[in-house]
């Protein structure tokens, strides 16, 4: 049983985005909201400017205590005011650019998660056929937090920790060289081991975590999203193995980065432990040798335990910030990742006409196939005709209606639809005027009327109450405790199979659509709902051009023309007797029929 839930989730991949993509990537969404970027950003200089000069503040009220007798002295009071003054400007003024941050950090986590939601939309039908619905979840979802790890980290402390470190380090250096050449090579000491450790000590097994956490969505929605599979089998007890060891391979993975992180830690708390003993000490030799005073070690002291407070928790926000970019990356790859199927850039609305669908010599061929599905192929189905496609399994008949919807691209060729090449109008205006009929209708845990009403979301309830009559939907819906209020839960749980087929009828009634393509279910149903499939089915393809993936001899018995697929060929074509009586291999399927089932393999 595969474990593999992904196939680019290996730790030894490249980088799915660089760090300057993701660099990019954040800042278009700051520079978005220039107002509140700019509001914030002028509040936060003031507060970090206030926060350099608490040392001075520090060193000058020492001096005016140690300078004069104990009483109330003007030049004491003085000094007390200045410190308390530009420590209240810090902590007021953070606190006011905090009321700006929030509404800003919130947009853009808006804003980029609809990003997020907008670029898997525009992926074609193989990538989502190649990627599973729950990493995709999870990706994107987890990006939106990672957003918030990174903008928090990068603002509120890496900036102010680089403000501080570099102010502290000059002020420090232009009063005593020695004490300030110290301090310097003690932080750049520090971030070294910082961006060292971060990146070839914790880098790999920080994505094998990350790999580990999309697994789990994944596993979850696998087997939540099939549990009427699992209970069928009775098969709870081997899906929770399954999934416990799916969360322990997460546990060990996530016991090993963070043990990682841990270890560079030590590294760094001793390197702190340095900087405060090398910098009291070297304090205290400048005192011994008379170039120092009392408020010329309250004043380095100060400006220690600022260093301090930052570069204590820099190089665990440093890590944060990889773990930030290492949950973003799938998103940041998704903005730059093109559409395999795009409009042209002159593209029109597709104009509606009779139907008329037509393959000019087709070459098509799936990706990572060795020959091309379709070579040379040629077709042309008439306006209002019914076009039944049999033949065995992988002979091309889903293929052709996926050209037909441009779900794919031809590699040579053309599809015209009532003359219009697919590739020359918008995806959009094409989709709307072909209704979709699939062999298992999937459904939107919405209510009824959402789901019939998706071809016009706009339509009135009378009109959706229409089409539900019209595809023999209504008397059940009625019969529900909510009527067309009921949700149908997750693609339509909740609903028999021939509920959800009368409901996916009733959509394809209301998109009123010139062009309908039907994948017959291969499901049995009992008489009376067969009864009323079939007659619904008979009304809704009336008037239209069908294209039926037919699985039932009383389908193809009533199309116009039944085409015979074989290795991306119509080997044959014609009506129903007539092929029978050819010989061929649309009569050896039809002599290995059971019942009403047409052979299909």
């Amino acid at each position: 049983m595969s474990e593999d839930y992904f196939d680019d989730e290996s730790p030894d991949r490249p980088a799915k985005a660089s760090v300057g993509e993701i660099a990019r990537y954040m800042w278009r969404h700051w520079r978005s909201q220039p107002g509140k970027l700019a509001g914030f950003g002028v509040l936060f200089a003031i507060s970090a400017t206030a926060e350099l000069m608490l040392p001075f503040m520090s060193q000058g009220l020492v001096n005016a205590l140690t300078a004069n007798e104990p009483g109330a002295n003007p030049a004491v009071l003085w000094a007390y005011g200045a410190f308390a003054a530009t420590a209240f400007v810090f902590f007021a003024l953070r606190n006011i650019a905090v009321r700006f941050w929030i509404p800003f950090a919130a947009n853009n986590m808006r804003n980029l998660v609809q990003d997020g939601f907008r670029d898997v939309q525009r992926f074609s039908a193989d990538w989502h056929a190649n990627n599973f619905a729950g990493a995709t979840v999870r990706r994107v979802s987890r990006a939106m937090w990672a957003y918030d790890m990174i903008s928090d980290t990068i603002a509120w402390f890496v900036l102010p920790a680089i403000i501080v470190l570099v102010g502290v380090t000059v002020s420090t250096a232009i009063q005593w060289p020695l004490i300030g050449a110290f301090v310097a090579i003690t932080i750049l000491a520090f971030f070294a081991s910082v961006y060292l450790f971060g990146r070839y000590y914790i880098a790999r097994v920080n994505r094998e975590s990350n790999a580990a956490d999309t697994a789990i969505g994944a596993a979850l929605a696998d087997a939540v999203g099939s549990n009427a599979t699992v209970k069928a089998f009775g098969a709870e007890a081997r899906e929770q193995q399954r999934f416990n060891a799916v969360a322990q391979d997460w546990r060990d993975k996530a016991n090993r980065t963070w043990t990682r992180f841990t270890n560079a830690w030590i590294v760094q708390n001793l390197l702190l432990f340095a900087l405060q003993a090398g910098v009291v000490g070297l304090v205290v030799l400048e005192w011994a040798n008379g170039r120092a005073n009392a408020g010329d070690a309250a004043f380095a002291l100060t400006s220690f335990f600022l260093v301090n407070g930052y570069l204590r928790v820099l190089g665990e926000n440093f890590q944060m910030l990889q773990k930030g970019f290492a949950e973003i990356e799938d998103v940041v790859a998704y903005a730059k990742q093109p559409a395999e199927i795009m409009d042209a850039p002159d593209a029109e609305e597709f104009r509606r006409g009779a139907g008329a669908i037509a393959f000019e010599r087709v070459t098509f061929q799936y990706n990572g196939q060795d020959e091309p599905l379709y070579k040379d192929f040629s077709l042309t189905i008439q306006p209002g005709e019914t076009a039944a496609l049999v033949g065995p399994t992988g002979s091309g008949k889903s293929t052709f209606v996926k050209l037909v919807q441009r779900l794919y691209d031809v590699n040579a060729g053309a599809i015209r639809i009532d003359g219009q090449d697919v590739r020359a109008v918008t995806q959009a205006s094409l989709r709307r005027a072909i209704a979709l009929v699939p062999q298992d209708p999937a459904l939107f845990h919405r209510s009824l009327r959402e789901n019939i009403a998706y071809a016009d979301p706009d339509a009135p309830l009378d009109r959706v109450i229409a089409c539900a009559k019209r595809a023999r939907a209504h008397d059940f819906i009625t019969r529900l405790p909510k009527g067309y209020d009921t949700e149908v839960g997750e693609r339509g749980v909740k609903l028999s199979g021939g509920e959800r087929q009368r409901v996916a009828r009733a959509r394809a009634f209301l998109a009123d659509a010139p062009i309908l393509i039907l994948d017959e279910a291969t499901s049995s149903l009992d008489t009376e709902t067969e009864r009323d499939v079939q007659a619904a089915m008979a009304e809704l393809m009336a008037g239209r051009t069908t294209i039926v993936i037919a699985h039932r001899l009383s389908t193809v018995r009533e199309a116009d023309r039944i085409l015979v697929f074989d290795r991306g060929r119509i080997v044959e074509q014609g009506p129903h007797a007539d092929l029978v009586r050819g010989g061929g291999l649309y009569a050896r399927l039809h002599a290995l029929s059971v019942g009403d089932k047409l052979h299909a393999a």
